[in-house]
């Protein structure tokens, strides 16, 4: 299994940027961003905290580092026109010299689409609008011209050119509903969820289930996970960690408890895992701290 880090978009520019050239260093897959315009509240309140646009700074990632894989973690088909999506796509393959995957989704984060006046559909129409939209990608980035109409989107004879630099640009998408899983099935070529190991584990077996519906070999789509990572060997600060709001979405505990876990993730058979550096300090300096003690003590063991 490979691990990559996502760092928050919060961050300052020159912190991001320092921490990717660190994590090019031939130990870690890639780095992931996520794709909104301001943090969740879960409601149409809105959230001033900082959060810088994915698509401005992935180039910016791309020019400096050489080794790793990078990408949205993921881009809401609610706001981006998949013409748009494809386009930006192909270029930043170029920029990065063929390292670029892009991440995909529906759209979820109502606070961002109710302050910036973007339709968050309802489920069903959310998923129609994603089906054309990823067909419409998969087109775009593979074939000279594209045609396609469907009831949200049509494309007439359009390019996107140049082409990506690799022969098939990956597209990788997050999500767990079952018609979700059926289009990643038929159309991704990687899949992300979040989780613990046993429900991870029951998503994962659920995906698997979607491949075979739809008669796609499972071990052809890379799978991915993620969970904030808290390493100590202090007892009471893991319960803190756990108690805390990323509480759901964390694993805490000392090195051998973490190789423990995470090889349970290994043995349902992922393929990355992507390690959120959210709760491993205030600075730059103390999270690739915390990165570097977590790859010797734990990753480098596994």
């Amino acid at each position: 299994m490979h691990f990559s880090v996502w760092p928050n978009i919060k961050y300052p520019i020159d912190e991001v940027l320092e921490l990717a050239r660190w994590l090019d260093d031939g130990r870690w897959l890639g780095m992931w961003f996520a794709d909104h315009y301001m943090p969740n509240t879960g409601t149409t309140e809105v959230n001033d905290g900082d959060s810088h646009e994915v698509w401005g700074l992935l180039p910016a990632v791309a020019v400096v580092t050489e080794r790793l894989r990078l990408g949205p973690l993921v881009s809401p088909t609610s706001v981006h026109h998949p013409a748009v999506l494809a386009n930006r796509a192909a270029t930043i393959d170029h920029v990065s010299k063929g390292r670029f995957v892009l991440g995909l989704g529906a759209g979820w984060q109502i606070n961002e689409h109710h302050a910036y006046g973007i339709e968050l559909e309802e489920p069903k129409a959310r998923v129609d609008r994603f089906d054309e939209a990823i067909q419409i990608i998969r087109s775009l980035l593979d074939n000279p011209r594209t045609t396609f109409e469907g009831s949200v989107f049509t494309i007439t004879d359009a390019p996107c050119e140049p082409k990506p630099i690799q022969d098939r640009l990956p597209l990788l998408v997050g999500t767990g509903g079952n018609r979700m899983l059926k289009i990643t099935a038929r159309h991704a070529d990687e899949w992300n969820t979040w989780g613990h190991p046993d429900g991870a584990g029951e998503r994962l077996a659920a995906m698997q289930a979607a491949c075979e519906t739809v008669g796609r070999d499972p071990a052809t789509l890379h799978t991915s996970v993620q969970v904030a990572i808290h390493l100590s060997d202090d007892a009471d600060a893991n319960a803190k960690v756990l108690a805390g709001p990323l509480g759901a979405r964390t694993l805490a505990g000392g090195a051998e408890q973490l190789i423990d876990t995470l090889h349970r993730y290994i043995s349902l058979g992922f393929d990355e895992f992507i390690v959120p550096d959210w709760l491993m300090g205030p600075s730059n300096a103390t999270r690739m701290e915390h990165l570097d003690r977590l790859h010797a003590e734990v990753i480098a063991k596994l």
